[in-house]
């Protein structure tokens, strides 16, 4: 299911990071498990998530239809929700620099991607979940899609990576914070 944890840039005192590989359509499955830097989620949880957002449903408009992953947003904050986190989807209208980074626990990106078949990639775009974080001091991008985490760096480094990422449409940043951050609204600057 995941490869074991990687160390990437990383010295020999700090701990490896964790990085689950893509694998069907989970990337919903991985971003969450990349973003907490451990596999406390699994496909079943995930389903079951699904069923709980949509019970009594034939169709469950929540994932696959075909039991292969592909979630949907509801999924992910619902399971956010279990961790004593939420998402809160981020305006592109403001400014990356009103973001108060101290108080965000990590960020999951939904941008187009490829699809692939084997080594094939398709003319064909799907979404797909990617998580970023600071680990040990700097900033990771934790896609499922790549071999290893690949660094980002600093703050103002984060910002033109999310920045860049945001300006290519479409494509969505959600904030991932403690509950009582969302709460408090202290992951954004006052006006």
């Amino acid at each position: 299911m995941s490869e074991p944890p990687l160390g990437v840039g990383m010295s020999e005192s700090s701990p490896p990071l964790y990085h689950e590989r893509q694998r069907l359509e989970l990337c919903a499955l991985h971003a969450l498990n990349n973003l907490l830097q451990q596999p406390l989620f699994t496909q079943q949880q995930l389903d079951g998530l699904s069923d709980q957002l949509a019970p009594n449903c034939l169709v469950n408009p929540h994932r696959s239809l075909l039991g292969t992953g592909n979630y949907d947003v509801n999924v992910l904050m619902a399971a956010l929700l279990t961790q004593g986190l939420a998402a809160i989807w981020w305006d592109k209208r403001k400014w990356l620099s009103s973001l108060v980074l101290s108080r965000v626990h990590g960020f999951i990106l939904n941008i187009p991607s490829n699809m692939t078949l084997g080594f094939v990639s398709l003319p064909i775009q799907r979404k797909h979940w990617v998580a970023v974080r600071q680990i040990n001091g700097a900033y990771y991008n934790l896609d499922s899609k790549l071999k290893a985490p690949v660094p980002i760096g600093n703050e103002e480094e984060l910002r033109k990576f999310l920045q860049d990422q945001i300006a290519q449409d479409p494509c969505e940043l959600l904030l991932v914070v403690p509950r009582e951050v969302e709460e408090d609204g202290s992951w954004l600057l006052a006006p």
